[in-house]
């Protein structure tokens, strides 16, 4: 049994169930063939727009519920308790559509947000190139000023939604002289001239997630779909990271207590030599080891969380829950397919769907290898 949790309220908890219904109906009986199609239906956006999962914190005046962000925390939980790693709704509400209300004019935000509020338009971030990895200051994608247009090239790759998206929030250099005070976001639209969208990459894990690379080659994007200021990209992008690490490790500790719970359903009624493999020592053991830190993983991202709603969270802390959590989720899923034998190893068990959708938590967000080199600039 569960402890409560305090930082959730009986509202959150009613938002719950309604999220548990939405992905057991409309999300679980098509995930398996939305892997074989390398992307979700357009139809689960719609019903997500029309359930009101979509865009939730922003005002009611573009179409959200000004719902707090443990609302959004609560959504993020059950889907990944549901297995779905192929909806893009996080990205989508929590870091596009954030993007466009925080640094967009109000023509901007009436344009685009509604219609991502309802579904009908699905949002992506454009910010990994083939040769920069997680350094976002040494983009090459750049936009030239001409009049009322910027043009626009570069290419741009892993990028999730990229190949259903409707607008794609491009980070390139406006001013490639000055480094990241020449950073800039443009809102690039689908069906723009100049922009194309190459293959849905093939992964090894969240093959239901569309992830593709971006081309752009003199694509005329109007000034008008300027985020915020010419040269201040950087910046947004920087304030933004702390809240997508925090929903990152979110992710991953929720993750790894359902491969747990999942593994100890699992030894109790799988049988070796005659007895539970729940009766042996190692695995006993393993299962202590493995429940203590995912407990200890929990208090702390829990401790973040209610930082965050203070709007205490900060670069360091987000970016140590984020190296904990992901490292943690790996190994811990590791050590359950283990414990399942050859049936961890096939894809009808959720250990072997987690193993295989997880490992990519050590490298979005940045790479765990970046964490710690933010960490060390804390006390170094």
């Amino acid at each position: 049994m569960h402890k409560p949790r305090a930082i959730f309220r009986e509202e959150h908890e009613m938002f719950r169930q309604t999220c548990r219904r939405f992905y057991e109906k409309e999300v679980v009986p098509y995930h398996d063939q939305w892997e074989e199609d390398g992307q979700v239906s357009r139809e689960v956006w719609l019903k997500a727009g029309e359930a009101g999962l979509l865009c939730m914190s922003l005002p009611e005046a573009y179409g959200g519920a000004e719902a707090d962000f443990l609302f959004t925390v609560v959504q993020a939980e059950e889907q990944t308790r549901a297995g779905a790693s192929g909806p893009g709704f996080m990205l989508h509400n929590e870091i596009v559509a954030p993007y466009i209300f925080k640094y967009g004019n109000e023509e901007q935000k009436q344009r685009w947000l509604p219609r991502m509020a309802k579904g009908e338009l699905i949002g992506a971030i454009a910010m990994t190139e083939p040769g920069t990895g997680s350094d976002l200051q040494a983009v090459k994608t750049h936009a030239r000023r001409e009049g009322d247009h910027y043009i626009l090239n570069g290419q741009k790759t892993f990028i999730t939604n990229g190949y259903m998206s409707d607008l794609v929030i491009v980070i390139c250099k406006t001013d490639p002289s000055k480094g990241a005070a020449g950073v800039s976001l443009l809102v690039v639209e689908a069906g723009t001239p100049g922009f194309d969208k190459g293959r849905k990459l093939k992964k090894v894990g969240m093959k239901a997630q569309d992830t593709a690379e971006l081309f752009f080659d003199n694509c005329k994007v109007p000034a008008a779909n300027l985020l915020g200021k010419e040269g201040g990209g950087f910046g947004y992008l920087m304030s933004e990271l702390v809240q997508e690490r925090l929903l990152i490790a979110m992710g991953s500790i929720t993750a790894s207590e359902h491969v747990l719970q999942h593994t100890i359903d699992y030894v109790k009624q799988r049988e070796v030599f005659g007895k539970p493999l729940s009766k042996f020592q190692n695995t006993r053991f393993k299962l202590a080891e493995l429940k203590t830190q995912v407990t200890i993983g929990r208090i702390f991202v829990d401790q973040c969380l209610a930082l965050h709603l203070q709007k205490k969270l900060d670069v360091t802390t987000a970016a140590m829950a984020k190296l904990w959590t992901t490292d943690l989720q790996c190994a811990l899923t590791d050590e359950c397919l283990q414990l399942h034998g050859g049936y961890g190893y096939m894809l009808e068990y959720p250990v072997a769907k987690a193993f295989v959708d997880g490992r990519v938590q050590k490298i979005y967000g940045g790479t765990n290898e970046i964490m710690k080199e933010l960490i060390s600039r804390s006390f170094l």
